[in-house]
């Protein structure tokens, strides 16, 4: 029997990266044909087995070039914005990116008479915002809203899973430098969610399950600190290092120098994102628009995060002795 989502064509914008690999292969689980629009289609062949034959397809697209997005969203049933920067590089601006890249992306879903948009924001985006990236992020999320009205806001906190950004790069850290910084002090608090748990809930929405115009925040089982997400991060790849509280002045000081460095280690904006706790919201708790409100359980950094960090410890992932 074939399934019945096999003749809807979903297309992710910008999905050839971590978040989106989760994506894919949870809308392929589910039977849909997927177009996966981004800048390098030459390098998302690792997408293709995560479906059938045929099913996971890759196109050209960039979000700064409107035509391209026209003819990505060409024949869809539902598009999927997760265009985003972290930092500036070259042309690729938070404001052509986050604001009108993600407009031009509903407007071209619109034009092709796509029934679903869903834009992948983040926890912390707002208006009034000091950071460009969280400021630009709500931009993004008005401008989308009225090119495409209906549309579907997701905002996670931190994603983690085998190829995030997050552990993995401070688990590098912790192996070449005694010492890991605490930016303000460690205090800042996030509510890290499982990029397969984001990827459930856009098939939940795919399938019925969201509220057309709503805005979901996504964050996992637990709020931790900073601190905390660095001690477990340490205790995970059995190292023991130095924790050192760095001042947000004396932070965003060394960020100007660092962010003018290939691939910055570090921004004064995401000093400034920092100091703001990056938790799903009283609010959004109340009105059912988180994971659990979308039929989701969702699951915790202890259950996932050491089954692919075993690779920082001192001698690998069979490493059973004390920290080092």
């Amino acid at each position: 029997m074939a399934n019945a989502n096999s003749n809807r064509l979903v297309t992710l914008i910008g999905g050839s990266g971590f978040v989106g690999r989760n994506i894919v292969r949870a809308l392929a689980k589910e039977g849909y044909r997927v177009r996966v629009a981004c800048r390098r289609p030459d390098l998302a062949g690792h997408l293709q087995p995560l479906g059938n034959l045929g099913q996971i397809q890759m196109m050209q697209a960039n979000v700064r070039f409107p035509q391209s997005l026209d003819a990505a969203c060409r024949d869809s049933d539902a598009v999927i914005n997760l265009v985003g920067l972290l930092a500036k590089a070259g042309q690729q601006t938070f404001q052509a990116c986050h604001v009108e890249g993600a407009e031009a992306c509903a407007k071209a879903a619109k034009a092709a008479g796509a029934e679903t948009f869903i834009q992948i924001s983040a926890i912390g985006a707002d208006l009034e915002a000091e950071a460009n990236y969280a400021r630009t992020k709500a931009e993004g999320e008005q401008a989308v809203q009225a090119a495409f009205p209906g549309a579907v806001v997701l905002r996670p906190s931190i994603i983690f899973g085998p190829e995030d950004g997050f552990f993995n790069r401070f688990a590098g850290m912790a192996r070449i430098s005694p010492i890991l910084p605490l930016i303000g002090g460690g205090q800042t608090k996030f509510q890290p969610v499982f990029a397969g748990d984001v990827a459930s809930a856009v098939a939940a929405i795919l399938g019925g399950k969201g509220e057309p115009g709503q805005i979901y925040e996504l964050g996992g089982p637990e709020v931790l600190s900073f601190k905390q997400l660095m001690e477990f991060t340490l205790e995970t790849i059995h190292r023991s290092r130095l924790l050192v509280p760095v001042p947000f002045p004396l932070a965003k000081l060394k960020a100007m120098f660092l962010q003018l460095l290939p691939y910055a280690p570090l921004t004064v904006d995401q000093v400034k994102l920092l100091e703001h706790d990056n938790v799903v919201s009283d609010a959004a708790k109340a009105e059912n628009r988180t994971l659990e409100g979308l039929g989701i359980t969702p699951e915790g950094i202890e259950a996932i995060v050491p089954t692919y960090l075993g690779r920082f410890r001192p001698r690998g992932q069979f490493d059973q002795l004390n920290a080092v």
